[in-house]
């Protein structure tokens, strides 16, 4: 369990040159009520993990960008994380004495802020995001479990939701055509953090802390030149210990990883209550040329505190493999870079990998190296949720 609220940490390189993971592990369906994914209805079940495919369309102006993500995600809960408390989240009623006005809202198991339903996806403390050209990882810090008003998982949710409200209006404002839109990825982070503030004070105060790491997908072009290419440009913001990696499954390459962000071990940059941290302050965006093909992750740490970057790269490369060879599902079209599917696969494949690391009490792990080096005994991985999505660089079809 991280300690919540106030020198850089990397992520560790070494380690064992090559592990074997049973492809036997079973990812099984979730045991948990889904919490709401803008457009994605989900069903109930009795497990601790959870994998599937959603895209939520950015609005307006984004599908017309020249490129897109197809996503997919997979989730591993250490544990059942704390429901959100009410007015987020509508308890059962109690008694047919309550008025009756309510019993409809008390039947909704869906959460809202501000009337609208929060966006994203609810695992454990972790909460995820995806659409044709964003990606989100968030990972509210466990600790706020154990305290009155903790509720690190809402945080984690509310700041992926406003997160994409301010960038989703930000699209839309009307401009004039010599001033077109560019991401601004740290300050709609900025107002998200703000909003969230604001959702969880006065008389509903919850408590918690959260890293927040996210992927923008946009282009580049010399515009004064009409016959140049255009080439996708990944916007990288990170604040905290979640990381986005890019692989290039072609190469078997990291092409990309962002660093973590600590205050000492064990305490990443948060954003929340106590803590120092802001997003214009503290959290470092990165722009990053990338190409149609490159597989794009967002994860939590309890991926890269339990496989080494070389050992992600290797296994989201031999998943795409895997996938064009004919593995992992039915496909909706061709497999080609992991296409029509793939990505479910890919990230479904990453986390059955971290989770075996992370239950197996002699493995080596990043995790283990990183307390070592502090001088503290540490052995075998770290039990963690385990959060994972996978977005594929496409081109988009010209009309």
């Amino acid at each position: 369990m991280r300690r919540p609220s106030p020198s850089f940490l990397l992520a560790s390189t070494s380690g064992p040159t090559r592990r074997t993971f049973p492809h036997s592990i079973h990812l099984a369906p979730w045991h948990r009520r889904p919490q709401h994914t803008a457009g994605i209805s989900g069903s109930r079940s009795k497990t601790t993990e959870q994998s599937g495919r959603f895209t939520t369309p950015i609005l307006d102006s984004c599908p017309n960008l020249p490129f897109h993500f197809e996503t997919g995600f997979a989730l591993y809960a250490k544990r059942t994380p704390r429901p959100f408390p009410p007015p987020f989240l509508s308890p059962p009623s109690g008694s047919f004495s309550d008025p009756l006005s309510t019993h409809h809202q008390s039947r909704d198991k869906r959460a809202f802020v501000d009337g609208e339903l929060i966006n994203g996806w609810t695992n454990g403390d972790d909460a995820v995001y995806a659409s044709e050209y964003f990606i989100c990882a968030n990972d509210g810090v466990g600790a706020w479990s154990a305290r009155p008003r903790g509720h690190a998982g809402l945080w984690s949710r509310l700041i992926l939701h406003f997160w994409v409200a301010a960038m989703q209006e930000d699209i839309v404002q009307p401009r004039p055509p010599d001033q077109p839109y560019r991401p601004d990825p740290i300050r709609y982070l900025q107002q998200a953090y703000e909003r969230t503030i604001e959702a969880t004070s006065g008389p509903n105060e919850c408590l918690g802390t959260t890293t927040a790491t996210g992927a923008q997908l946009f282009y580049k072009a010399d515009t004064s030149n009409p016959a140049s290419s255009v080439t996708p440009l990944l916007y990288v913001t990170n604040l905290g210990d979640s990381q986005v990696m890019v692989v290039r499954p072609k190469s078997q390459e990291m092409v990309y990883k962002s660093n973590e962000q600590w205050h000492w071990f064990d305490c990443p940059r948060q954003l929340g209550t106590n803590s120092p941290d802001t997003p214009t302050e503290n959290a470092v965006l990165d722009a990053i040329d990338i190409q149609e093909g490159d597989v794009v992750l967002a994860m939590t740490d309890g991926v890269i505190d339990n496989l080494w970057a070389h050992e992600i790269a290797e296994n989201v490369s031999q998943s795409v493999k895997r996938w064009e060879a004919g593995e992992g599902g039915q496909a909706n079209g061709p497999r080609k870079d992991g296409a029509n599917g793939g990505m479910t696969f890919v990230a479904t494949e990453l986390v059955k990998a971290a989770k075996y690391i992370a239950l197996d009490p002699f493995a080596e792990s990043p995790f283990m190296e990183h307390a070592i080096e502090e001088g503290l005994a540490s052995e075998g991985g770290k039990p963690d949720d385990i959060s994972v999505v996978a977005a594929l660089c496409q081109r988009n079809a010209t009309p």
